[in-house]
């Protein structure tokens, strides 16, 4: 057994993606403290670390995908397309981390497992796999929202004889060129990996559970042209896209879907399809699909229509039509759709004909087919928002744990905190803004550095906020939640794509502009809803 180390430092930073990199720089070289950051994965890059699958893509563009921070970066940043890929998000990450010398500051290959408050000493005590032991006054968690696995538990999964690969744990370079190949998932992961492996692969059976709307992502070149004029106008582009709803810089419209003939509806869902995008599709062409069951089904009706126009057989656009409210996370693709034309892609509707089992040779459906396959790929997503803390032992005040006081639903403080673990604070922890991300997670790092800065020049010991403060914000989003369409529908976020896991609010549903408002006026007001713990307040 190692014997354990224990070190002491001002502040543990978990994790090492966009959340983690920004935190160890604004705490280290901002305020100064002695930190440290940890992730489990040999490099930083947080869930673009591991989603390595052919295809991977962001469906922001690529200029909004990234730091706004350093102006000097911006105006040296560069890219190929309108949509940035998963290698290059990596490569971006890691040109952070070595542009603010941060390397030094993460212990890559380290897993944390545990996280224990001593109330007598007011200090974290952080645990990892390597036997360390690190005592910090803070804790920053930025362990992502998709990050922690979801692996369904199908009958003979064990007896398989090929390869089974989560997306999520993508061997690097793996190639399935010529091989049978079955997914399961058609959510965002699910079509990109599926419209990347068509053309390669001997054969591809896909497991439709869902059908899903999406529409085209438009992914196309950009020339210097277009890069310097976005770089002109950067401080714009970033204003609007932080004082807007979702965040991915276009215009969001107002104009209710109703209040145009049918001609001019379609006209504008035809524009937004051909431009691409999935948050532009349903926030920028009306104001009200997400919110209007009438506008929602003009939307999903002219989705519908081109799945029907797209796909060529009959009874393959039946399977992949989908049905009822368009009112989940919207999805783009690369030409999902189209490939349930080619001759070596097979479509499995598995609510009607759900699996059996898997078995040696491949998976047998309850019609008694066995499709036969190589390799079995699991685009099943995440357990998202809070899978990944409920794997770590977190006790706060008193050694309550996490998951004891998360017991029915996770929930948090204007998404950074929560009641009865002091100094300790969350990156996109439950109900933060539902937005591209980026751009959220710079406004909460920066207001956790800037409270941790307060607590620091006014001898704060312990700042955390109140139960009743929590339980006002938990009402609030799902109040919020619930003047939209989206609680109707079965998504994974709010946590139904989980076996046997409570749906619940994950996310406030307010906008980005609305939520950095909320978070200046808690602030403002001696950051209300907090309990401080201090000797004395010297200054604001």
């Amino acid at each position: 057994m190692t014997a354990q180390t224990t070190h002491t430092v001002d502040a543990v930073v978990i994790g090492a993606g966009f959340g983690g990199i920004y935190a160890v720089h604004k705490l280290h070289h901002e305020l100064g403290l002695t930190t440290v950051g940890f992730d489990k994965a040999d490099g930083p890059g947080g869930t673009w670390y591991w989603n390595r699958y052919p295809g991977a893509l962001s469906d922001t563009e690529s200029h909004l995908y990234r730091f706004s921070f350093d102006r000097d970066l911006l105006q040296e940043s560069t890219w190929k397309t309108t949509y940035i890929t998963q290698p290059e998000i990596l490569e971006y990450l890691e040109d952070v981390v070595d542009r603010f010398d941060l390397r030094r500051h993460f212990k890559f290959g380290t897993e944390v497992t545990s996280a224990l408050y001593l109330d007598d000493e007011n200090l974290w005590e952080v645990t990892t796999d390597h036997g360390e032991v690190y005592r910090a006054k803070y804790v920053v968690n930025a362990v992502g929202l998709l990050s922690a696995i979801n692996f369904p538990n199908l009958p003979g999964l064990d007896t398989f004889e090929g390869e089974t690969i989560h997306t999520a744990a993508w061997p690097e370079g793996k190639s399935l060129a010529g091989r049978r190949v079955g997914v399961i998932g058609t959510g965002s992961t699910g079509q990109q990996v599926i419209t990347s492996l068509a053309p390669e692969v001997e054969h591809l059976t896909v497991f439709v559970r869902t059908p899903q709307y999406s529409v085209p992502v438009g992914n196309r070149p950009v020339n210097p042209e277009q890069i310097a004029e976005i770089k002109a106008d950067y401080d714009r582009i970033w204003e609007r896209a932080k004082n807007s709803a979702v965040a991915f810089g276009f215009e969001e419209s107002t104009l209710p879907a109703m209040s145009v003939s049918e001609e001019e509806r379609n006209r504008i869902f035809q524009e937004a399809w051909d431009h691409g995008g999935g948050f532009r599709f349903m926030f920028g062409t009306f104001g009200d699909i997400a919110t209007d069951e009438a506008a929602n089904e003009a939307a999903a009706s002219f989705i519908r229509a081109k799945v029907a126009e797209i796909i060529e057989d009959p009874e393959t656009a039946r399977k992949l039509m989908p049905k009822g409210l368009f009112a989940k996370r919207p999805l783009c693709d690369s030409g999902y759709y189209e490939v349930y034309n080619r001759p070596n892609v097979e479509a499995v509707a598995i609510k009607e004909n759900p699996i059996r089992e898997v078995t040696a040779k491949g998976v047998v459906t309850e019609d008694g087919v066995l499709h036969e396959l190589d390799v079995l790929v699991f685009a099943t997503g995440f357990d998202a928002v809070d899978g990944n803390y409920r794997r770590i032992e977190i006790r706060g005040r008193d050694g309550l744990h996490i998951n004891d006081h998360w017991d029915g639903q996770p929930t948090s403080y204007l998404g950074v905190s929560t009641a009865n673990f002091p100094n300790w604070f969350m990156v996109l922890g439950p109900n933060g803004p539902f937005t591209n991300l980026p751009p959220s997670i710079e406004t909460q790092v920066e207001w956790i550095s800037d409270t941790i800065g307060y607590a620091e020049r006014n001898g704060v010991r312990a700042i955390e906020p109140t139960p009743e403060a929590e339980a006002e914000w938990t009402e609030t989003c799902t109040e919020i939640a619930n003047a939209t369409l989206f609680t109707k529908g079965d998504s994974w976020i709010f946590g139904a794509n989980i076996p046997g896991k409570k749906p619940s609010v994950l996310f406030y549903l307010g906008g980005l502009r609305n939520y950095r408002a909320v978070m200046a006026e808690v602030a403002a007001d001696g950051y209300r809803g907090f309990e401080v713990k201090s000797a004395e307040m010297v200054t604001v």
